[in-house]
């Protein structure tokens, strides 16, 4: 399955991240908000290589 924007749907993106947000919100103790880190990615903007790279500046895009 293709994640990229031109494959999914806004709905699909906004599945994605939930799915990778926990069950028990484990992400409570750090500073990380998912929805904003991966906003761009849901509204289609950027894709997630792109989101991941703003976050993490030594990410490489391959």
């Amino acid at each position: 399955m293709s994640y990229l924007i031109k494959d999914t749907t806004k709905q699909e993106r906004i599945d994605l991240i939930k799915s990778w947000i926990p069950d028990d919100d484990g992400l409570e103790d750090c500073d990380i908000d998912m929805w904003e880190m991966y906003r761009d990615y849901i509204d289609g903007k950027k894709e997630i290589a792109e989101c991941n790279a703003a976050f993490h500046p030594d990410y490489r895009m391959e």
